[in-house]
């Protein structure tokens, strides 16, 4: 095995946009420490034993990011069996509410910022205190959404609500921690191609009658680069975040959506 680059967390590290982060920074040489919910365990284990097969070391840890016990156990872990901390990726989060304001459940409401908002703001508090204790400094990286940067018609109220606030989460903790040389982050995919999107041609197929494929052609035709997003394109954002050389880079979230809004 060749000497590591550092620990990284992923959290949401299942499937999608967490599970192309975590095989990225494994390629890159960073020892990964996985999570996502229990009931997803068995896809959580086999990205680990394709990072595993790679050579590089790795930890699955069941856990609820909402939840301050289960993510302060997700640090302890990680450093406990990893042997540090340098790399902390908040990515778990939900979008299960289409609800127009005036038919917001509460419950719908808390839902959504408890993982979207709280569950990132735990993931930043645990990993910053770890951090601060190591005294080298780290990367810290939210999920952010074009959600949180322009709300359009498609965007359900509570989702956008969960993830201006990542944003300025994101820029509130930066300057908070850049004394101690930790960055921190957010990237903000638009329309990527995920399991979160495939439900969503499913249930356009469902409701409209639409040939599958559909609601990513519409998509694709409202992009500059006329094709929809892929989890590697955000993977390669956060190999670019972590690296020494961006240490410069902090408290901001930076747009990948292949030209659908423009910063």
């Amino acid at each position: 095995m060749s000497s590591t680059k550092g620990v990284a967390i992923i959290t949401g590290a299942a499937q999608g946009i967490g599970r192309g982060i975590a095989l990225r920074l494994a390629a890159d040489g960073y020892d990964i420490s996985l999570n996502d919910l229990p009931s997803n365990r068995e896809n959580l284990e086999a990205v680990a034993d394709l990072i595993s097969q790679s050579g590089r070391r790795v930890l699955s840890i069941a856990g609820d990011v909402s939840k301050e016990e289960d993510v302060q156990e997700i640090v302890d872990k990680t450093v406990n069996n990893l042997g540090g901390l340098d790399v902390m990726v908040a990515n778990a989060g939900i979008l299960r509410s289409d609800s127009l304001i005036v038919n917001m459940a509460v419950d719908e409401w808390d839902q959504l910022f408890n993982v979207n908002t709280k569950g990132t703001m735990l993931c930043y508090k645990h990993a910053a205190i770890q951090m601060i204790k190591q005294g080298r400094g780290g990367r810290i990286i939210g999920a952010c959404s074009i959600a949180g940067k322009m709300v359009g018609a498609q965007m359900p109220s509570a989702y956008a609500a969960s993830k201006f606030a990542v944003r300025g989460l994101t820029q509130s903790a930066a300057l908070e921690l850049g004394q101690f040389g930790i960055t921190v982050n957010a990237y903000t995919p638009g329309t990527t191609y995920t399991s979160m999107f495939e439900k969503a041609e499913e249930l356009n197929t469902t409701q409209t009658g639409a040939p599958a494929g559909s609601l990513a052609k519409i998509w694709e035709g409202k992009l500059a680069m006329r094709r929809m997003g892929k989890p590697d394109d955000l993977a390669a954002l956060v190999s670019f975040l972590v690296k020494d050389e961006t240490s410069f880079i902090t408290g901001q979230s930076i747009i990948v959506d292949g030209g659908y809004i423009f910063d």
